[in-house]
């Protein structure tokens, strides 16, 4: 595939890129291209990994390298995977003061708005990670005193072995696809969060993911686990800088939500048009618990991303709520997995797309209830909206029901902006740009009515950006 040209790259984009910067990349540029062996002794070796680790990553190399590119959604044939750089380190540690970063690394954060964020007590600790390294990691003292862990997940392997190896890759095997094999091999960063029984996490956790440099590879690797009776709520947005040539994000979370505990993670993914993102969420639900994936999805020019919900124990509760903007030259892929295992297990999946400028977008979605899901309840609401005439959306549902007393809806719709809605917004004063972003606020209110509202206005924000251009 011939790469773009940056000029070709800023339109597609179809809109300013507010992050479409690039900072000083010396580290980046000296990083070497290409996936061995060597490589992932490499990375485990600059990070002084247990034995154990490094066996993992490397069957989970071996098992990447035998295993075809999958074949059943978009095509990503063109990958070649031998022109990425699968470690870059931008600094020599973690640090939890804005203070100590380097000079750089913190203009760029600073232009994000993390620091305010912090400031303003909108979070209750924030991980920044820059490249292939958590650069930043810091909790408020009086959740550290209650025994709740937030720190990168380089930082938790070493700290807290047992519960680390307890847990890791129980929700996401190495085998489960191509990717999540790659990421176990190659993975670097992330956050490792612990709530202990009983303890409510009442503001978000906060990380932020960057990639700076051209042709980066980054797989940060995220582990929650929430105890019995605990709460909290994870809140990842990212960006990353405007390329002739493609990045990969290839991350992967674990959640695993104990007995009563409610989880939330919330996502707001605006990386530019030239990251191709292909993500693994799940989560393993047991007893009386709940976890709510909230996902935006604005940016990338190839994203696939299906958070999932494991229900293993009776009144085990599952919801996907997700937003997906797919522009001109983007295919956003996604959708949500809901496997009920026990009984009286229930879950949700609300999937709301728009797509505008010949921008395609899908929601692929899976529900499946076993021969022990006794009463059992799922339903599925799938709406599109389509901008214009040469913009395309699919649907394809899969369910697999194996039990006869069961409850399950599903129900999917296709809408174009008509002549009558501009119309009648525009006869009460609104231009036509503003009645557009108007219905697509609208079409969305249920995804952003369930952020915090900080997160809903920065929803607002990059739809409204998304949508300049798309009239007239």
């Amino acid at each position: 595939m011939t790469p773009q040209t940056q000029e070709e790259t800023l339109d597609n984009l179809g809109h300013p890129y507010e992050f479409g910067w690039h900072d000083s990349d010396e580290v980046g540029k000296a990083a070497e291209k290409g996936l061995n062996e060597d490589i992932v002794r490499h990375i485990s070796a600059m990070k002084g990994e247990s034995e154990w680790m490094l066996n993992l990553r490397l069957k989970a190399f071996d098992h990447f390298m035998k295993r075809p590119m999958p074949t059943w959604g978009p095509d990503l044939s063109f990958i070649d995977f031998d022109e990425y750089k699968y470690y870059v380190k931008a600094t020599d540690h973690t640090v939890t003061s804005w203070e100590d970063l380097p000079e750089d690394i913190k203009k760029t954060y600073d232009r994000i708005g993390i620091p305010e964020a912090e400031r303003a007590r909108l979070v209750a600790g924030v991980a920044a990670q820059y490249e292939s390294e958590v650069v930043y990691n810091k909790i408020r003292e009086d959740l550290a005193e209650q025994g709740v862990i937030f720190v990168d997940t380089d930082t938790g392997l070493k700290e807290y072995p047992q519960l680390f190896q307890e847990y890791f890759g129980t929700a996401v095997p190495l085998a489960d696809n191509k990717f999540t094999a790659l990421n176990t091999s190659v993975w670097s960063g992330g956050s490792f969060v612990y709530v202990p029984k009983g303890v409510h996490v009442k503001i978000p956790l906060q990380a932020y993911f960057r990639i700076n440099t051209e042709s980066m590879g980054q797989f940060e690797r995220t582990l929650i686990i929430a105890d019995e009776g605990s709460y909290v709520h994870y809140v990842e947005g990212c960006t990353a800088p405007i390329y002739q040539r493609d990045s990969l994000h290839s991350g992967v979370v674990e959640i695993i939500v104990k007995k009563d505990a409610h989880v939330r993670y919330t996502t707001i993914q605006n990386w530019s048009n030239n990251v191709l993102n292909l993500v693994t969420q799940r989560a393993v639900v047991e007893s009386g618990g709940t976890m709510e994936w909230v996902d935006g999805n604005i940016g990338s020019r190839l994203n696939m991303k299906y958070p999932a919900c494991i229900l293993v124990g009776d009144h085990a509760h599952g919801e996907v709520l997700s937003a997906a903007f797919a522009g001109e030259g983007q295919y956003q892929d996604t959708g949500a997995k809901m496997v009920h295992l026990a009984p009286n297990t229930t879950s949700s999946i609300v999937s709301k797309s728009i797509s505008r400028n010949g921008g395609r977008s899908s929601y692929r979605g899976l529900v499946k209830m076993t021969s022990k899901a006794h009463k059992a309840k799922s339903n599925v609401q799938c709406d599109a909206l389509l901008v214009d005439d040469i913009s395309r959306t699919d649907t394809y549902p899969y369910t697999d029901i194996q039990v006869d007393d069961v409850e399950m809806g599903h129900e999917a719709t296709v809408s174009k902006v008509s002549e009558e809605q501009l119309f009648y917004l525009m006869q009460r004063g609104l231009n036509e740009t503003e009645a557009m972003a108007m219905i697509v606020r609208a079409f969305v209110e249920p995804i952003a009515r369930e952020l915090p509202m900080e997160y809903a206005l920065e929803l607002n924000q990059l739809i409204e950006l998304q949508m300049e251009g798309s009239v007239g």
